[in-house]
């Protein structure tokens, strides 16, 4: 029988075991018919700074135990929730990962890093403005990694200071939203909002309302991708233009 949080699909997550918005933007978004199933990655120093050389070990960690245990739940789908983890090391990383998230689980598997790249092509936006709580490292790899994917990085904004991994998640909407609207420019046809755990998902409405332009956050991005590879309705989701 089909419930309004199950029935039609389970959707499998992987993410950083300090992320603390990745599953409460989920829970906001999550379609009718669509469970949503956790399970932590760890790897990392948590009171190191997220900077490109933990990102880049970390979208290296080994994956069995959690992909283990997620697989228990047989899902339809897996999200690999971090962006950082593979913009870090590049497109063909990316899809490397991503197939043999599939092939150790039978999962189709999406990436935040190639949800984000998905959904600029679906709004056939190719020059964007790029805004993140990331060091200026993981910045430069991130805009490399969109060049290499056709999308072009005109203006980018960052928060300023190095931020610890729960600095990141503890940015409220409004940081975000001044964040973006600092990552703006006339030529970007388009404004990214880069990272599972900062809290863009609230602000995408009203930010894309300042802008007059549309507004692709990971975990937005991670959604639409989702429901495009399962086949699904996505425009009863109400979250910026994407969905539109």
């Amino acid at each position: 029988m089909l419930t309004p949080s199950r029935g039609n699909a389970r959707i499998g997550v992987l993410v950083p075991f300090t992320n603390t918005n990745l599953e409460a933007d989920l829970a906001m978004l999550r379609p009718n018919g669509v469970s949503f199933h956790f399970a932590r990655l760890g790897g990392y120093d948590v009171d190191a700074i997220p900077d490109d050389k933990q990102m880049a070990g970390f979208g290296a960690a080994s994956l069995a135990e959690p992909l283990r245990l997620i697989a228990g739940v047989r899902p339809d789908l897996i999200l690999y929730g971090c962006t950082s983890a593979t913009l870090t090391h590049g497109p063909a990383f990316d899809r490397g990962l991503a197939e043999r998230i599939r092939k150790s689980t039978g999962a189709v598997t999406v990436t935040a890093a190639s949800a984000l790249v998905q959904a600029l092509q679906a709004l056939g936006s190719s020059r964007i403005g790029f805004a993140s709580p990331y060091v200026g490292a993981i910045n430069d790899l991130a805009v490399n990694f969109l060049a290499n994917s056709g999308i072009e990085t005109v203006a980018r904004a960052d928060i300023g200071k190095a931020l610890g991994n729960y600095g990141q998640g503890a940015l409220t909407p409004d940081d975000v939203f001044n964040l973006g609207r600092r990552a703006d420019h006339p030529e970007a046809q388009a404004v990214v909002l880069s990272c599972t755990d900062m809290r863009s998902v609230e602000i995408i409405d009203r930010l894309e309302g300042a802008l007059g332009k549309p507004v692709v956050s990971s975990n937005q991005a991670m959604l639409f991708a989702a429901l495009q590879r399962l086949d699904f309705d996505s425009t009863m989701i109400d979250c910026g233009r994407l969905f539109d």
